[in-house]
């Protein structure tokens, strides 16, 4: 794969209390790539709307059972997502820090030589509360 990629990042976010629907997130934005150690690397800037700043984001994926992505900047945590495991990380955020459960109960990767699609389905809870369950995609491909 080339060292510019398109990243594509859409999920949805169930809410536990069924009173909120579906909540759902797409972001689309320019990235680099790179393949070391038998691990595929991309590192993207994210910019959250209203709040001055950018987050860089280094996401990781080793195999098919471990997707981690890395946050730092006006953000700040290490999300962990390994098939039938329960990890957690504290997020920190300009409103605060909070405790995030990732229960991953389903995890695909697919890896093609210009493409990369991973889906994952799990649960999240924030200080021990369930928050959602969510379901995220994510497409990588050369430009």
């Amino acid at each position: 794969m080339t060292k510019d990629v398109l990243i594509s990042i859409s999920g949805l976010h169930y809410s536990v209390d069924e009173e909120n629907g579906a909540e759902p997130l797409e972001v689309i934005t320019p990235a680099s790539y790179y393949f070391k150690n038998g691990k595929h690397y991309v590192l993207y800037d994210e910019v959250v709307e209203g709040i001055p700043g950018t987050i860089k984001n280094t996401i990781k994926i080793t195999g098919d059972r471990l997707f981690e992505i890395n946050k730092s900047g006006i953000a700040s945590t290490r999300m962990v997502f390994e098939k039938d495991r329960i990890n957690m990380t504290n997020y920190q955020t300009p409103f605060g820090d909070m405790m995030v459960g990732i229960h991953t109960k389903d995890m695909r990767v697919d890896v093609q030589e210009e493409n990369i699609d991973v889906h994952i389905n799990y649960a999240l809870d924030v200080n021990n509360e369930p928050l959602s369950e969510c379901e995220i995609k994510v497409n990588i491909r050369g430009l």
